[in-house]
């Protein structure tokens, strides 16, 4: 942590090398986030460049609280999520989503795999607010449960039972899908 607080106040400094370091560091746990939270790759490669963006232009004012950079990061990330669907409840468009490139396999397990994802998609859309907050910070951005703690305000305790209780939650509306 003592490396990423260096990085921080050299970055706020003007250092563009240690802003890139930043950036390398925490391009893709960001990505992943915002890739889960709104389903669509090139909707969420657009507003992890705006997260990085608003970063450089706000780290002067960034103020080191013995918490990882990425928390804040995280937070202009969530930020970001919520101005999406803002717009996207002002606009009268459906969006398309955009599934991972799959290698090396067949057309029908690509296809299997497209279906998975956007099922899981759509029930993790069923959880609570809380519960998708803590399956996109722990799974796609690939926190640790203290650092989800801290993002979200809540003990380790509570980000467990709500981790546990999204993952129920999950099992049983995917089985429901897969019987339907």
């Amino acid at each position: 942590m003592q490396e990423e607080q260096s990085l921080v106040h050299q970055a706020q400094k003007c250092n563009q090398e240690a802003f890139a370091k930043l950036y390398e560091q925490n391009f893709d746990k960001i990505y992943r986030y915002i890739s889960l939270k709104v389903g669509n790759n090139t909707e969420a490669e657009d507003m992890t460049q705006q997260v990085f963006i608003k970063a450089l232009q706000s780290i002067s004012s960034y103020k080191w609280k013995d918490v990882p950079f990425s928390a804040w990061l995280f937070r202009i990330a969530h930020n970001h999520v919520i101005d999406y669907y803002r717009k996207q409840s002002r606009q009268s468009t459906t969006p398309l989503y955009d599934y991972m490139a799959i290698d090396n396999c067949s057309t029908e397990k690509a296809i299997e795999d497209k279906e998975d994802i956007e099922k899981l998609l759509i029930a993790s859309k069923k959880l609570t607010p809380a519960q998708q907050e803590v399956i996109s910070l722990r799974f796609a951005g690939e926190l640790p449960i203290a650092e989800v703690a801290r993002i979200m305000g809540k003990t380790q305790g509570a980000v467990k039972a709500l981790q546990h209780s999204a993952i129920v939650a999950l099992r049983k509306l995917m089985m429901v899908e897969k019987n339907v």
